[in-house]
């Protein structure tokens, strides 16, 4: 298993690391800053570094030993097993990853109905959520200001599978739900505002979200409503 350091610090942004595993394009290693894709938020990019050697890691994702797979341009060498290699993120696109991932959770507090889909890119986020009331865009971009200038804390902590099951409130994505096979899972709070399961990275306070503002809301069926949000960089 690969330890995650982006689950206790989402802004470390290089790190030194030893390869584990390497199989054709594909390197594990012992410990991690890259997010990898799931819960709608891309796998982050960036670049290895050792020697005189260089190379780009295009996608991450997470295998079935829950050991976290960096994926390698196929034209860039590969780092040998046990080596010691330098790795960096994409910062800038994983900060704006960090900005829509914590914009939506604040969205999600605003229109409080189920959660049926989402998906996070440095451009444009959404949320599809379980509702057949039209979206009030002039209230919501107002409440979403308002929840930004307030300057909410954002921290993390754990509870076990039985807590969870206690409290199936917390739970308010539908189609992806927290890992049934995991002994803990990770929460995350926005003030007093929001705490729900999540594995993803955020920033450090709502304040840091910055301008944000509703983008399309399209009608995707009777009780579905696909709601976008967008940076106002």
């Amino acid at each position: 298993m690969t330890e995650k350091l982006f689950i206790e610090n989402a802004y470390t942004n290089s790190e030194t690391s030893i390869v584990k595993e390497c199989y054709q394009n594909e390197v594990i290693l012992d410990k991690t800053i890259f997010y990898p894709i799931g819960g709608g938020q891309p796998g982050d990019t960036g670049t290895f570094k050792w020697g005189n050697k260089e190379a780009k890691i295009i996608n991450t994702y997470s295998n079935q030993d829950n050991s976290i797979v960096h994926i390698v341009d196929e034209s860039d060498p590969i780092p040998t097993s046990g080596e010691s290699i330098d790795i960096s993120i994409d910062w800038e696109k994983r900060y704006l990853h960090m900005r829509m991932h914590t914009g939506l959770h604040l969205l999600g507090s605003i229109l409080k109905y189920g959660v049926t889909g989402g998906n996070i890119s440095a451009s444009k986020s959404r949320l599809d959520f379980d509702m057949e009331d039209a979206v009030d865009k002039e209230y919501v971009n107002a409440e979403l200001e308002k929840l930004v200038d307030a300057d909410h804390p954002i921290s993390s902590s754990w509870i076990t599978q039985e807590d969870l099951q206690n409290n199936p409130e917390m739970i308010r994505t539908m189609s992806v739900r927290p890992p049934s096979n995991a002994e803990k899972i990770r929460l995350v709070k926005i003030g007093n505002i929001d705490l729900q399961p999540c594995g993803g990275t955020h920033v450090n306070s709502t304040a840091e979200v910055g301008k944000i503002r509703l983008g399309k809301v399209e009608k995707k069926g009777k009780r579905n409503r696909r709601v976008n949000i967008e940076l106002g960089d």
